[in-house]
């Protein structure tokens, strides 16, 4: 995907890391923001023991909890200054276990419309230097405006 979004902040950068740095859930489990642009997000999560399930693999709910959260960072970019993201809905192929040192998420606009942003978010483990693609998701959320 190439094409290029305009944010509707002129402020949206700071915007984003300000709202990012406010969240609970990605200081607990140890979420990284390394990059953010208009239209686009990527987040890391390296790989703990206690984020697995009974194989050793990071648990689904894990690579759905960045998955989501870079895409929903990527639609933040491009809503109006006061305007709050909330995820509407989200389907996730998981394609290979996530397995390896890091879990990335790459999550990109699809469509950005006045109140619902389509992102799609690209799920890869890096593992010993080598990255690997382990799951896909399609995400829709809502920009919400102060009333």
């Amino acid at each position: 995907m190439s094409t290029r979004f305009e944010p509707r902040d002129p402020d949206w950068k700071a915007r984003c890391l300000a709202s990012f740095d406010k969240q609970p859930i990605c200081k607990t489990l140890g979420i990284e923001l390394t990059a953010v642009e208009p239209g686009f997000c990527e987040m890391r999560l390296p790989f703990r023991d206690d984020l697995t399930q009974q194989h050793g693999f990071f648990h689904a709910g894990m690579v759905a909890t960045l998955a989501d959260n870079a895409g929903g960072y990527a639609a933040y970019s491009l809503m109006p200054a006061g305007a709050e993201v909330l995820a509407v809905e989200f389907k996730i192929n998981l394609m290979s276990p996530a397995k390896g040192d890091v879990m990335i998420a790459r999550g990109r606009v699809v469509k950005s419309g006045r109140t619902l942003v389509i992102t799609q978010v690209e799920i890869s483990m890096l593992d010993g230097g080598v990255e690997k693609d382990c799951a896909l998701m399609q995400q829709t959320t809502f920009c919400q405006m102060p009333k």
